[in-house]
């Protein structure tokens, strides 16, 4: 009887961990529907000066935040050397509820409270792959960070370097998951 009974203890002991080690394998992660990360990102989404560029800001979802997550943030960035980390996308106060951007959202359809701040180029909000000819194939990294804050001190249109935002960041992420896509011409 002993031996069934540990033996039963044993098992409900094993579903225990193999949930627990399930439920925390879901990681933080981001994804698109119109490029798979690693992959090329289609000409439409880049800016207007690139052949079959029409500049419309790229699906994003996002899926198992950190508990505790108040709010988002999404970067994309060109990390080409000779980029210097070109700013195409900085969007903050993305609300936690919050699970994805649709295509094209930029300047019009974005998250209630999402600010869309000024990239590299000087506008607001997304600015497309527009690499120089023959300067190699470019990185684009999309980063979303979950935040233990609801709101950064920022307005829409403020202009921010990279490292910038990264210092309003400090202290505040939980988590981070990453989106990569390629582009050269």
């Amino acid at each position: 009887m002993d031996i069934k009974r540990m033996r039963l203890g044993g098992c409900v002991w094993l579903v225990v961990v193999v949930i627990t080690m399930v439920a925390a394998g879901k990681k933080f992660s981001i994804s698109s529907r119109n490029f798979a990360s690693g992959r090329y990102i289609p000409a439409k989404h880049a800016t207007l000066k690139v052949p079959g560029g029409k500049n419309i800001s790229p699906a994003l979802n996002w899926s198992n935040p950190p508990a505790g997550t108040k709010s988002f943030v999404i970067t994309c960035v060109d990390t080409n050397p000779i980029a210097k980390r070109w700013v195409h996308w900085m969007v903050v106060n993305i609300p936690r509820d919050s699970r994805g951007i649709p295509e094209g959202a930029s300047l019009s359809k974005m998250p209630k409270g999402a600010v869309e701040l000024a990239n590299s180029f000087g506008d607001d909000g997304w600015g497309g792959p527009q690499p120089p000819r023959g300067s190699g194939l470019h990185r684009y990294v999309f980063s979303i960070y979950a935040l233990n804050i609801s709101t950064l001190p920022v307005r829409q249109g403020d202009s921010l370097s990279e490292r910038q935002l990264l210092a309003l960041l400090k202290g505040h992420v939980l988590g981070r998951a990453v989106l990569f896509g390629l582009f050269q011409r």
